[in-house]
């Protein structure tokens, strides 16, 4: 046996938080996203949390009505994971049947059908993500070396590498959309996959014949769903002894006919009509937009619903190239880091807090913002709504250049802050695109930082700051006024 010293690190930190989470016996389900460890918890009255929150590799703790989830930080929380789900690994089946359970009571007790809807789509969309950020950045070098001429016998293998997945993004799509409502993965694929077939150009719908990959991942997943429906209908009526042959081959069939003349057309409009509207709202309404998307993205990270914007950023790659509205939504972040260094700054005698800030300031300039977050704003209230105010600025700042014709945008989602220079792309040359992604970010810090300075914090008593939690609450949750919820 084990012992602490033998551990490595992360199953160090692993074996920490399991006793504080309530035991192996406790955990119904484990899993994870970019930042966050999630768990499933029979009794969330057996968590510590006061111990979990002050143990140093936790950089903050979120509950949402499904998971209980621990801020780790990117990276960590991927090697953190495997150590966790091993030390469970003995009561593997019985946590599973007793975390579905538990999860159907807890979701039928707590969940909204827009909560659901919204949790369904990032689930679909957030497995495809690192496939995305791969691609993006190939692609991003790829612009790259064409635009300084250099290496032209590569530039095609790397354009080759970067688009074989967004060509067939629709069939990944397909496959986790079945996944997620209970369907077959692979018919899912099957369905999904009409959408992008080349053949589908002989085929004609609403007096007009149709494209490969029109309606892009909005029909595959159209598609994928409608096929779960029909598949799910199937197994009710089809005989078990046909269901083997009758079942996919209906499935296939109605779904795929459906895809052709209905959803294909729908779809590509719908797809049409987000890429019109972004276009026009950063290009008639650009510093207002900015302003609204850039201070309102922070909010929706915290909640983990930013995830639910995934399709509208890949249907925005998918017919432009690059998705407009992902520089104007990474300001949030330069915000939140603008005001983590000003609360660095005033609050010198907090060593606890500094400390947390220099080991979660490096994710959030790469754009990764729950560290900050949940382990500096949110817990000190006001810091987080003056973080909002430099998102909105710098927001409002590229938004500014949109208008005057100069549009910014990424080609690939996932990364933001420093780490999106690579996969930028606009409509003024990549000099330009990057002096005004960089302007937007400097707008951010600033504003970030002198609104934290001067209205965030309080007045300065006896060496400490009046208004914020001191080092020994940090961890505590706080609403937005920096007082704790009832």
């Amino acid at each position: 046996m084990r012992t602490t010293n033998d551990l490595t690190p992360h199953a160090a930190t692993a074996a920490a938080i399991l006793p504080l989470v309530g035991g192996a016996a406790n955990v119904t389900s484990v899993a994870h996203c970019m930042t966050r460890l999630r768990l499933g918890l029979r009794d969330r009255t057996l968590v510590r949390e006061d111990a979990l929150r002050s143990l140093p590799s936790v950089l903050g703790v979120v509950t949402d009505d499904d998971s209980y989830q621990i801020v780790l930080g990117p990276g960590t929380v991927a090697r953190v994971t495997p150590e966790f789900e091993a030390l469970v690994a003995g009561t593997a089946d019985a946590l599973a049947a007793r975390g579905a359970e538990w999860k159907a009571a807890r979701q039928q007790r707590n969940a909204t059908p827009l909560k659901l809807l919204l949790r369904r789509i990032a689930n679909i969309f957030v497995p495809l993500i690192p496939a995305l950020i791969g691609c993006g950045v190939v692609a991003g070098l790829g612009g790259l070396l064409v635009n300084l001429g250099w290496l032209p016998s590569l530039t095609p293998a790397l354009a080759a590498i970067a688009s074989g997945f967004m060509a067939l993004i629709a069939v990944f799509v397909g496959h986790n959309t079945a996944k997620e409502f209970g369907g077959t993965p692979v018919l899912g694929g099957a369905v999904a996959a009409i959408v992008v077939y080349a053949g589908v150009a002989k085929v004609t719908a609403f007096g007009m014949t149709l494209a490969p990959g029109q309606g892009g991942v909005l029909g595959a997943l159209a598609a994928a769903l409608l096929g779960t429906y029909v598949e799910k209908w199937c197994r009710r009526w089809v005989p078990e002894a046909l269901d083997v042959l009758v079942t996919p081959t209906l499935t296939v069939l109605i779904t795929g006919l459906v895809t052709l003349y209905v959803l294909m057309y729908t779809a590509g409009e719908l797809s049409t009509a987000v890429g019109t509207g972004a276009n026009w709202l950063l290009d008639h309404t650009g510093v207002f937009a900015g302003l609204v998307l850039g201070g309102l993205f922070l909010p929706l990270v915290m909640l983990g619903l930013h995830q639910a914007l995934i399709p509208l950023h890949t249907t925005l790659i998918q017919q432009q190239g690059y998705t407009v509205l992902l520089p104007v939504l990474a300001m949030a972040g330069a915000g939140q880091v603008g005001a983590a260094l000003a609360v660095y700054v005033r609050l010198h005698h907090d060593q606890s807090l500094r400390t947390t800030i220099r080991s979660a300031l490096p994710a959030g300039l790469l754009g990764v913002g729950e560290p900050l977050i949940y382990g500096v704003s949110l817990p000190l209230g006001r810091p987080f709504v003056t973080a909002c105010a430099g998102g909105a600025a710098g927001g409002a700042f590229v938004g500014f250049f949109s208008m005057l014709g100069d549009k910014i945008g990424s080609t690939a989602i996932g990364p933001s802050g420093w780490a999106l220079f690579p996969l930028l792309k606009g409509t003024g040359g990549l000099a330009l695109t990057a002096a005004i992604y960089a302007g937007g970010l400097l707008t951010g810090y600033v504003v970030g930082f002198a609104a934290t300075y001067f209205f965030g914090l309080g007045r300065t008593v006896g060496g400490t700051v009046s208004g914020v939690c001191d080092s020994s609450k940090q961890g505590q949750d706080t609403d937005l006024g920096g007082n704790p919820p009832p």
